[in-house]
């Protein structure tokens, strides 16, 4: 297991289901400190977690009284990170679908570019749902406009590390980025403000409800609120075009 003081494993987390043990476990193997954000979890999950963080001195859970989604409890986690002198987190789901054996490599590839953000490029496997896959292709090719292809190989996934005080800065400025719209403003944002991404492919498991997989994705309500998300930054990217292309031809 490795530690560090500078970088922290935080995972928001709403009513998850058992999955989010075997998580925290995988995280807490390779890497300490954890934080859990629980995210007014009404399942009983925040009270097993914070007994599990009275045995394992290197897990941290932090209970929101009320569901505010998955970006409001990063930005709680940003908050805490910056109070202790925290530089970055590595963000990633609760319900078991990111891959806890890669913290390590994801944090090393941090440390060695801190100013980067750190995204992992998705790699499917037959349990991902085919309307899921084709979907995001559209949120790239948006977020991809947006910051004249800097680089971003997939807005959705959030197994990530940020640089903590950029991010925190970003959504501080803005109302939005709270709910499911957070990974692919978050990318985009600090795209505008010049912090680079490093993609770094990942395996991603999509979990079926008999083998204790919860989903809170609403094909109606989060595809609305990404199409908001989406002709928001695009008005956002008209403005910044001639920065962003100055850049791209300094590149």
């Amino acid at each position: 297991m490795s530690s560090s003081a500078t970088h922290v494993v935080l995972i928001p987390s709403y009513n998850p289901g058992p999955k989010v043990f075997d998580t925290v476990r995988a995280a807490r193997a390779q890497w300490n400190p954890v934080w859990v954000v629980v995210d007014g979890s009404t399942d009983g999950s925040g009270e097993q977690l914070q007994a599990m963080a009275v045995e394992d001195g290197g897990l941290e859970v932090f209970v929101l009284s009320e569901n505010g989604g998955k970006g409001a409890a990063v930005l709680r986690g940003l908050d805490e990170a910056a109070r202790r002198g925290v530089t970055h987190v590595l963000t990633m789901d609760s319900d078991g679908q990111h891959p806890g054996h890669l913290i390590p490599r994801f944090m090393a590839a941090s440390a060695e570019a801190p100013a980067c953000m750190i995204l992992g490029r998705p790699v499917f496997d037959a349990s991902a749902p085919m309307l899921r896959v084709r979907g995001r292709k559209v949120s790239n090719a948006w977020a991809n406009l947006e910051t004249l292809w800097m680089g971003i190989g997939d807005s959705l996934y959030g197994f990530r590390v940020y640089p903590v005080a950029p991010l925190r800065a970003v959504m501080q400025r803005q109302r939005w980025m709270r709910r499911f719209d957070f990974d692919p403003e978050a990318v985009v944002r600090l795209a505008w403000r010049g912090v680079r991404p490093i993609n770094i492919d990942a395996p991603v498991r999509y979990f079926s409800a008999q083998e204790g997989g919860v989903s809170h994705f609403k094909y109606l309500r989060d595809n609305t609120l990404l199409t908001w998300m989406h002709s928001r930054l695009f008005f956002g990217f008209l403005l910044r075009l001639p920065v962003l292309l100055w850049r791209r031809v300094r590149r």
